[in-house]
């Protein structure tokens, strides 16, 4: 029996290599003998570094660089193995995790930071790049990232703008004169977790801004801004990025990828999968544990449970989903070979508690559905 489990992170309690691990604890309490396959997986948000570096190998560094509201932050990155390929989360000196909940301000938050670890791995020789843009605390379009490389952009009076993405409101011009010319020879690969456009209903201040911070009125301000930047950004370079799906995801951060680099934006989650040889992974395999912290209509944007599950419906694999939260719009998964889906949570509890003790609440969930699914499976031999 093989059972392959491809979790994602439970955000803000467990990395996927510990979700991986507290579901194969939980089902090997069930069912010893089975071969469990662990295989820790990302979309492009927190831990996408992690699960392409135990695929290939590679070594960590860890800098100095400005997080998202200009304070310094230590920022781990990591180097492949053949000494060429960078991966870098955006997440790391420019995410939500780095800011407590009250402090949230999308207004001001920056992607300086992640600027800053590009230019440390193009000199440790890096011309190839993975950039994970999920978990961001930003809004700024990837103003501050290019700054970081030598753009600078300019208002009216040809003042550089200060931080942040409520800074882009003034926006008239953007200088690339000084824009590090290593960047020309850079291929970069972003792995997005979401599809959004840059701007409106569906845009990056609409749909993420909130949980950065940002009420409705900052969110329709912060909308226009963007609005601005594209407007400047295909006056300066001839690409229109506004509407590009995936320029919204992490506050804009793909748009600036996608309008002055050699970049192509993909599902994190394909390139995570290609990586760690998932379909090779698939073959024999009886059943499929995937999961993330919340399941719910999002998840159907690129998210690492449907990636998992679709690759999986198409060997013929089944699929169970494991999540902190089982939210409305999940149902829509059933579509996607995802046989069922089950919260971790035991009992009404609060959000700090229930982060608190996800690892145990996690591997108690797997051991009961490893439960119900060999029952099953024996009664129907």
């Amino acid at each position: 029996m093989k059972i392959l489990i491809a979790p994602d992170s439970f955000k803000e309690s467990l990395t996927a290599r510990q979700a991986a691990r507290a579901i194969a604890e939980g089902f090997r309490a069930v069912v010893p003998l089975a071969d469990l396959v662990e295989l820790p997986a990302g979309d492009g948000g927190e831990g996408t570094a992690e699960a392409l570096v135990s695929a290939r190998a590679g070594e960590w560094f860890c800098e100095t660089a400005t997080g998202p509201l200009g304070d310094p932050v230590q920022a781990r990155w990591a180097m492949l193995a053949d000494g060429r390929t960078a991966i870098i989360e955006c997440a790391a000196a420019s995410g939500l995790c780095l800011i407590p909940p009250q402090a949230r301000d999308a207004s001001l938050t920056t992607t300086r930071g992640t600027g800053e670890l590009i230019t440390k791995a193009l000199d440790r020789g890096a011309r190839q790049f993975v950039i994970a843009l999920g978990g961001s605390a930003t809004n700024d379009a990837g103003a501050g990232m290019l700054q970081a490389l030598g753009a600078r952009f300019l208002d009216a009076d040809d003042r550089e703008l200060p931080p942040g993405g409520a800074a882009l409101a003034n926006l008239r011009r953007i200088d690339l004169d000084a824009l590090d010319p290593r960047l020309a020879e850079v291929r970069f690969r972003v792995a997005c977790d979401v599809d959004n456009p840059l701007i409106g209903e569906h845009g990056a201040s609409a749909t993420f801004g909130p949980q950065k911070g940002a009420d409705p009125a900052m969110v329709s301000y912060l909308d226009g801004c963007l609005e601005r930047f594209a407007e400047v950004a295909f006056n300066t370079t001839g690409r229109r990025i506004v509407d590009l799906p995936g320029a919204g995801a992490a506050g804009g951060l793909g748009a600036a990828f996608l309008g002055f680099f050699n970049a192509e934006l993909r599902p994190g989650i394909d390139i995570v999968l290609e990586t760690l040889e998932f379909d090779r992974h698939l073959e024999g395999a009886d059943l499929v544990i995937t999961g993330e912290g919340c399941l719910d209509g999002q998840t159907m944007r690129g998210k690492t449970p449907v990636g998992v599950s679709r690759r999986a419906k198409a060997a013929g694999v089944p699929v169970l989903a494991l999540a902190g939260a089982v939210n409305e719009g999940a149902e829509a998964l059933f579509d996607q070979g995802i046989v069922a889906v089950h919260s971790i949570v035991r009992r009404a509890t609060t959000l700090p508690e229930a982060l608190a003790h996800a690892e145990e609440n996690l591997r108690f969930a797997a051991r009961n559905l490893a439960a119900t699914w060999y029952t099953g499976m024996e009664n129907n031999r």
